[in-house]
């Protein structure tokens, strides 16, 4: 994980480089601040899709590129089969498989997202980000926290849900939950 991580920093580097600009221009322009920024361009901490969401929508560049160092390619359709959807660690919190890396100028993007069990003392994750989110349980239970609202849901529940307000998820009974992701901005 921690090296997909620093690989994800050094395409946000290289992006301010080659846009000539400071540390702060950059984080003033993606709408954050200076520190949570050079957290994330170091490589040092977790790096949410919500602040990558942020960067490449701001100088309108594919997530896929900041996320994945590749340029979606497809436009008609993209193909993703059980267990190859490029995958990044990002976070020590959540797997993230993309399921539509290849497709250009998508309106969303779905993930495969799976969360491992935890200590029952372990702080949830929180996360916000501009626009909605659809969650469907694949496999597994999770306790999914939107805005304080804690809601169980089980193999088979979907929710649908603003996803500017504060979310987190925790994989329950001790097992791994997967779960289908689509956010869309």
């Amino acid at each position: 994980m921690d090296e997909q991580i620093k690989q994800i920093a050094e395409r946000i580097r290289g992006l301010r480089d080659a846009l000539d600009l400071s540390v702060e221009e950059m984080a003033a322009q993606c709408g954050l601040g200076i520190e949570q920024y050079q957290l994330m361009e170091s490589g040092e901490g977790d790096i949410s899709v919500s602040m990558l969401q942020q960067v490449a929508r701001h100088f309108d560049i594919p997530l896929d590129v900041l996320m994945f160092g590749e340029e979606p390619k497809m436009s008609s359709y993209f193909l993703t089969r059980w267990g190859t959807g490029v995958s990044v660690e990002r976070t020590k919190a959540y797997k993230y498989q993309s399921l539509a890396s290849g497709f250009k100028d998508r309106k969303a993007d779905p993930f495969l997202v799976t969360v491992e069990p935890k200590p029952e003392d372990t702080p949830m994750f929180y996360n916000t980000h501009r626009g909605q989110e659809f969650n469907m349980v694949i496999e597994g239970r999770m306790l999914l926290s939107i805005n304080g609202k804690e809601l169980v849901l089980e193999t088979g529940d979907s929710l649908y849900f603003d996803s500017s307000l504060p979310h987190g998820m925790k994989a329950l009974d001790g097992k791994a939950v997967k779960f289908l992701a689509v956010v869309m901005s």
